[in-house]
């Protein structure tokens, strides 16, 4: 027992920590994550989403100060006691998604290491019972240092997680796990490998035969069957290649013109994903860094999942010098988490990408 608890303390207070670092790198979208759990299509919980991102920081940083204690062996109890509580709602969450069907990662691992809803599931559920050894053997986990140090190195990650997060929030995550960061090129990323897997369904089909209702299942092929045709039910029994980059558009009045515009050589793009929720202090500065980028020979657009009465008005009430154009809330919020942020781009590559706290950082050559 006593080596079987050293086994899964090192198993669990490694993966809580990479999962917290890696969360705590970007809570902006660990809390959009949060969102889509809390929404009314999932738990129905819509009295949490303004606070999600103050969940998801207290979140990640518990993560992170709970995988090392464990390791470092302070507070035991209230350690295992923490675990065990976080893994049972983690492997509800997750086993709500897999079954249900109902958000398609958990964004356990940031986008950093993208899991299926069963792989998360059976992720927590191998967690779950490691978790459960501690709590039986937690007799055995002693701790490495005397408690005047346990304490300080408690407190130092809770200070350095803190810090952390603080910049990220103010600036951009420090490593970009998403397919738009920076020499990224974005129509490379829209594009399917020759020979990748395809999408596989499974159609069942439903007809009327001599008053009998009969099911038929085929893989696409229309079924030879002498009866009055019902209904069809499809299902998708083995998921296709999806490339990094999909759902990416850049709309105006019913019209993509992405592929156009990812072929310009000096292209500004504003990123408001809601302009509801953007801060508005900031389009004086987007307003003086769009004048310099045109003076300098660059087209610049605005992108946004708000409606035209929205852009409009911000157009006006800004003096704004530039068009904006419709794209996904989703795709948006993945590819910059600051509301506006701004993306240069060469050609669809991403050159630079900056939060609104750093409008200045931007070159225009």
């Amino acid at each position: 027992m006593k080596y079987l608890v050293g086994f899964s303390r090192i198993i669990v207070g490694v993966l809580f920590i990479i999962s917290g670092f890696i969360k705590l790198n970007d809570p902006v979208g660990f809390s959009f994550k949060l969102e889509e759990y809390f929404s009314s299509g999932v738990l129905d919980m819509p009295f949490f989403e303004p606070h999600a991102l103050l969940l998801s920081i207290v979140i990640v940083i518990f993560e992170v100060l709970v995988g090392v204690l464990l390791l470092i062996g302070y507070k035991v109890k209230f350690t295992v006691w923490s675990l065990l509580i976080m893994i049972v709602g983690f492997t509800f969450l997750t086993f709500y998604s897999w079954h249900f069907n109902a958000v398609t990662d958990c964004g356990c691992f940031g986008d950093a290491i993208k899991l299926t809803p069963f792989q998360s599931f059976i992720k927590d559920v191998i967690l779950l019972v490691f978790i459960v050894i501690l709590f039986i053997g937690k007799k055995h986990i002693v701790p490495f240092f005397n408690n005047r140090i346990n304490r300080l190195i408690v407190f130092f990650s809770l200070v350095l997680s803190g810090f952390y997060v603080y910049h990220v929030l103010n600036h951009l995550p420090v490593i970009d796990f998403r397919p738009y960061e920076i020499g990224k090129n974005i129509e490379d990323g829209m594009n399917v490998p020759e020979g990748a897997p395809e999408s596989i369904f499974e159609y069942a089909w439903k007809f009327d035969v001599n008053g009998e209702e009969q099911i038929v299942v085929t893989n696409g092929d229309y079924p030879s069957v002498e009866g009055e045709f019902i209904d069809v039910e499809t299902k998708e029994i083995q998921k296709g290649y999806e490339p990094p980059v999909h759902d990416f558009t850049i709309e105006q009045d019913g019209e993509d013109f992405a592929p156009a515009l990812l072929q310009e050589p000096k292209l500004v793009m504003v990123i408001a994903y809601d302009l509801r929720k953007s801060n508005k202090a900031m389009f004086e500065q987007v307003k003086k860094v769009s004048n310099l980028a045109l003076k300098k020979g660059y087209k610049v657009i605005g992108m946004s999942a708000s409606n035209e009465a929205q852009t409009s008005k911000l157009i006006q009430d800004y003096a704004l010098n530039f068009e904006f154009y419709y794209t996904d809330e989703t795709t948006l919020k993945t590819i910059v988490r600051s509301n506006p942020g701004i993306l240069v781009l060469e050609r669809g590559t991403i050159q630079q990408k900056v939060h609104y706290n750093d409008f200045e950082e931007l070159e225009f050559k």
